[in-house]
């Protein structure tokens, strides 16, 4: 299935956002940083970039998995860390004023900790140089390693999110052999109790288009808010290169709206639903009450 329907199609940029990206390109190489939006191929990179809001991906662009949904190169990056990143990433937040950042990472399973240090040590620098921002992390499994995930939480990031991705049935079919279904759930639930008597929000996010059935869509939400997920992001599965596993359907914007309001009776505070979302995409309109 490559025809793409007409909601799926980008608009071009603005004069306003032509500009605003090519300051935040500016910036971005200045500071030797990389985005999700450029990493991930990501469709909504013009209105991102053009209101000024951006996902920052650290710890290179080389994955140690091979999931089957995503274009981000794999390879095995040999321990190499910048530890400068942290730093940089704090800089260019600064410079850009953004009031709302997602920071996130490739798997790296050849670090001791996965590179939770490094993550929580750019959460803590962020905070120190702009306080009024809001920092979401958006964070890989750990292979479950508590030790990482307690570096996590010693961040002060305002949202703590983690992508379960698909339903259960298809996790197997999709995801890099290290990762779970029960195991995503299993983090999602690590954080929430770690967060306990904190204003943070713990996230979690769904592809949809891959096969998955209505209730085992609705079986999803119950487990995500059992394990202790607050706000959900639901988006349509676009294939990002030949090897990656095709489009099953296309599904409507009407349906997303369905399965957003299915998504709030479940539980969820919060829910972004829709056909170009993505787990960053609109990541601040969830907060628009502020952070926590």
């Amino acid at each position: 299935m490559t025809n793409r329907p007409s909601w799926l199609r980008v608009r071009a940029p603005t004069p306003a956002q032509a500009a605003g990206m090519r300051v935040m390109r500016e910036v971005l190489a200045r500071h030797g940083l990389r985005t999700v939006c450029q990493g991930a191929l990501c469709p909504n990179v013009v209105e991102c970039w053009g209101a000024g809001t951006a996902t920052f991906m650290l710890l290179g662009n080389v994955c140690t998995r091979n999931c089957r949904f995503c274009a981000v190169p794999t390879g095995d990056p040999g321990g190499d860390v910048d530890e400068d990143e942290p730093r940089r990433v704090a800089e260019a937040v600064s410079e850009l004023g953004l009031k709302f950042v997602v920071l996130t990472s490739v798997d790296r399973d050849d670090l001791a900790d996965g590179g939770a240090g490094l993550l929580a040590h750019a959460v803590r620098r962020i905070k120190r140089e702009s306080p009024a921002t809001c920092v979401e992390l958006l964070i890989p499994d750990f292979s479950g390693d508590p030790r990482a995930l307690n570096g996590i939480l010693t961040s002060e990031s305002d949202v703590y999110g983690h992508n379960v991705e698909t339903v259960r049935s298809l996790s197997a079919k999709l995801r890099d052999r290290r990762a779970s279904y029960e195991r995503s759930l299993t983090v999602i639930g690590y954080l929430r109790v770690g967060l306990a008597g904190r204003p943070a929000r713990v996230k979690s996010g769904l592809m949809v288009g891959l096969g998955e059935r209505r209730r085992e869509l609705r079986e999803t939400f119950a487990d995500l808010r059992e394990a202790g997920a607050d706000t959900l992001t639901i988006g349509q599965y676009i294939q990002p290169s030949r090897s990656a596993v095709p489009v099953v359907r296309f599904v409507s914007p009407e349906e997303f709206e369905e399965l957003a309001e299915e998504a709030r009776e479940a539980g969820f505070r919060s829910v972004i639903a829709g056909p170009l979302v993505r787990s960053s995409y609109h990541a601040a309109e969830a907060f628009e009450d502020g952070c926590g």
